[in-house]
């Protein structure tokens, strides 16, 4: 086992009805006057957004609001809400919505005390030294960004999807009602799935020393989510499986199950340029279609590893340890299908002969490589892209 430091330090409020609780947090922590970022406006269809007014008024915390953000959060978008967090001296930003509301929040807390541009964080050319505080009302089970160290922005002027992780970005506290994800789409529903798991996968699938708790913790989960998933996508209002999967997604993204181990979350850059590309792409259905092809391509050089995944999680009854793991994608692949997602990127309307634009984008035009079990360069991506139609 790796040395390492864990470190959670976001309060969490879990269960039915905690939303409306916000405003007594808020003035227990003793802020006035916050930002709220929200999408499009679901929350207001819905009736949430008038029972957090409610209970904010209640305690007379000031409200700007900055509604818009989008699946893929923008520069953009966050670039103007940064300029607004300043003029306005907010003091907490919180996040209403799900993994792409989170990451906006994070990267205008980031902003908020910088005085250059906010991208520089996510391309290095700047290290964050101080933040905004954050906070979020969770809406959806899937990114785990609600106790993560990161955020992902997409540049839309450069097509560039691209995070920062850093201890700012932890959430001072999230709210975690699961009944607040009943009205989520079934397709949204599997794409959150889908990015659990793969938090959890990433984490799992590395080289490094014997680390037991960390492979039991990471393949207890993974069992987990994909019963729940089974329950969810028959009756969506199951609150113990939504409550289940609401937990999961954190779990899978805090760093528990990366304790003791390297994290390289290859696949999550392999994503990261296809969707900061092709923004139709979901981040989880982007996903769902990559890894199992990912693990085909990379298995042969890890077979003990792929072996064990594919016996403890997936069941696979295979003594050869090589036809075990090869097995263990297939059935992988098969599980993300049963939850209605997509197999191929062609059913995204990319075609193969954009293969090399996405390895181009992916190593940021043959620039670098990405640590793997083998170092990833423009030619492995290139190939593993072109398996995934």
């Amino acid at each position: 086992m790796l040395d390492f430091i864990y470190n959670t330090p976001t309060k969490v409020f879990f269960g039915k009805d905690t939303h409306k609780q916000v405003g007594k947090i808020i003035a227990d922590y003793g802020y006035k006057k916050i930002m709220m970022q929200y999408g499009k406006g679901s929350i207001k269809k819905s009736g949430l957004y008038d029972e957090i007014m409610q209970s904010l008024n209640e305690y007379k915390i000031t409200v700007v609001e900055k509604g818009g953000v989008e699946p893929n959060p923008k520069l953009s978008f966050v670039r103007d809400a940064v300029k607004i967090a300043k003029e306005e001296e907010i003091e907490l930003i919180l996040a209403v919505g799900g993994g792409s509301t989170l990451d906006s929040c994070k990267a205008t807390a980031l902003g908020a005390k910088y005085d250059g541009d906010v991208w520089d964080f996510n391309i290095g050319k700047a290290v964050a030294k101080d933040a905004l505080p954050v906070a979020c009302i969770l809406t959806h089970s899937a990114a785990g960004s609600e106790m993560s160290n990161s955020a992902v922005l997409t540049n839309s002027e450069i097509n560039m999807k691209k995070g920062i992780s850093t201890e700012f970005n932890r959430c001072k506290f999230a709210i975690m009602n699961p009944e607040l994800t009943y009205t989520v789409s079934k397709y949204q529903t599997a794409c959150g799935i889908v990015d659990m798991m793969t938090h959890t996968m990433e984490r799992y699938f590395t080289a490094c020393p014997e680390t037991d708790i960390t492979d039991r913790i990471a393949e207890g989960l993974l069992k987990s989510i994909m019963e729940n998933a089974k329950i969810v996508m028959e009756n969506p209002t199951d609150y113990n499986a939504r409550a289940n999967l609401m937990w999961a997604s954190s779990l899978a993204h805090n760093g528990l199950t990366g304790c003791g181990r390297e994290n390289f979350l290859a696949v999550h850059q392999l994503e990261h340029a296809v969707s900061g590309i092709y923004d139709q792409v979901a981040h989880g259905a982007g996903l769902a279609v990559i890894y199992p092809e990912w693990g085909k391509y990379v298995c042969k050089y890890a077979p003990a590893r792929f072996a064990q995944f594919a016996r403890r999680v997936m069941d696979v009854v295979e003594s050869d340890d090589l036809t075990a793991g090869l097995l263990g994608m297939q059935e992988l692949r098969e599980f993300f299908n049963s939850i209605g997602m997509p197999k191929t990127l062609a059913e995204f309307g990319i075609e193969k002969d954009n293969s090399d634009k996405l390895a181009l984008s992916c190593t940021l035009n043959k620039s670098r490589t990405i640590k793997n079990y083998i170092p990833l360069g423009y030619q492995e991506c290139k190939e593993i892209f072109e398996m995934c139609y």
